[in-house]
């Protein structure tokens, strides 16, 4: 017996990733992409006729965007899963996405088989954030709201975590090694992390180590 397909909205005014998105959801059985649409009255518009399950939903839309949007849909279909789907990796876009009822909050340029990993935890009750989106907002070792790491502090994090000493990240980014131990003690400040060891489990513990080497 077959699995019932999870009806699937894209919402995005760009057609290229909309079409993108559709395409790699068409590879699987279990998803039925139900529609595209470019804005957020238009999703709300499509909701009675195309019924979807789950609404990948862009921010950043003209007319009504997707934080609206959301609310709205989860006033109406309160059943409905909305995944934000954004290039935005701030802190600032991800609490407000979660705090307007979204789901799960996946990057632009996750890998394809991770929007699908996202719709099947929203699917299945599961909130889901990608590991740029969980970096952003991952409270500090002491309990405290941290600021977010800059794209920098990431990858320089990431190479302190497999274990590179500051010269050897220095080499690796073409920067001296006084930058980069500027960039160790803020990233320490920021995460509230003391030692290299509480950066290794910190990058671990948060998927920064996933899927390297």
């Amino acid at each position: 017996m077959s699995q019932p397909q999870t009806r699937v909205l894209i919402a995005d005014d760009h057609p290229m990733v909309a079409e993108g998105v559709q395409s790699v959801l068409s590879d699987y059985d279990d998803i039925e992409v139900v529609g595209t649409v470019s804005n957020g009255q238009a999703v709300i518009d499509a909701l009675p006729d195309l019924q979807p399950d789950v609404i990948l939903m862009d921010i950043n839309m003209p007319g009504m965007g997707g934080l609206t949007a959301t609310e709205v849909v989860l006033e109406s279909r309160p059943e409905t899963r909305v995944l934000v789907l954004s290039m935005h990796d701030s802190p600032e876009y991800i609490s407000s996405a979660l705090s307007h009822g979204a789901m799960g909050y996946i990057l632009k340029d996750v890998p394809t088989e991770e929007i699908k990993e996202a719709i099947d935890s929203v699917m299945a009750g599961r909130q889901y954030l990608c590991t740029g989106a969980k970096v952003s907002i991952a409270p500090r070792e002491d309990g405290t709201d941290r600021e977010a790491l800059t794209g920098r502090e990431q990858t320089i994090l990431l190479q302190l975590a497999q274990g590179l000493s500051n010269k050897e990240v220095a080499l690796a980014l073409d920067i001296s090694v006084r930058t980069v131990e500027t960039h160790r003690k803020n990233i320490k400040r920021k995460l509230g992390i003391s030692s290299t060891a509480g950066l290794t489990r910190y990058a671990l513990e948060h998927g920064v180590l996933q899927g390297t080497g």
